[in-house]
């Protein structure tokens, strides 16, 4: 079960479907929230000077999603490495169909904007399973 998001008129062109670059905040909020479940507060990180940042972002549309869909964005790590997360992003809207296929690399950096390496600690919960839900 992945991270559920509400289609609001907001987000919408004036055609009631999801205008493209609103995508981007729903995979953000997917993306805090499957850090979160992982146990990784990225506040905590911002606090010791340390910040996720998209070094790379990649989106295939394959449908629209339309005002008033539920959609699902379902999250995966593909890679960690020294400096880097690389993510996959499913999005089905609330019929199941797959709209959206995303790929995020984000890159762990210094308040100077240096890239850093990630600690064990946090490799080691990125690359954790979930907890189960329940």
């Amino acid at each position: 079960m992945g991270y559920k998001a509400r289609v609001y008129y907001h987000h919408t062109d004036s055609g009631g479907v999801v205008y493209y670059a609103n995508y981007l905040q729903f995979l953000e909020e997917a993306r805090t929230d499957f850090l979160e479940r992982k146990g990784i507060s990225v506040p905590g990180y911002v606090k010791q000077g340390r910040h996720f940042v998209v070094s790379r972002q990649e989106i295939d549309y394959r449908a629209p999603a339309r005002y008033g869909d539920l959609l699902d964005i379902d999250t995966l790590v593909q890679g960690v490495s020294g400096v880097r997360i690389d993510l996959a992003h499913d999005i089905h809207n609330g019929s199941g169909s797959l709209i959206i296929q995303a790929r995020t690399i984000l890159a762990f950096i210094d308040t100077d904007f240096k890239p850093r390496a990630i600690p064990g600690e946090l490799k080691a919960r990125i690359l954790a399973p979930l907890p189960q839900e329940f």
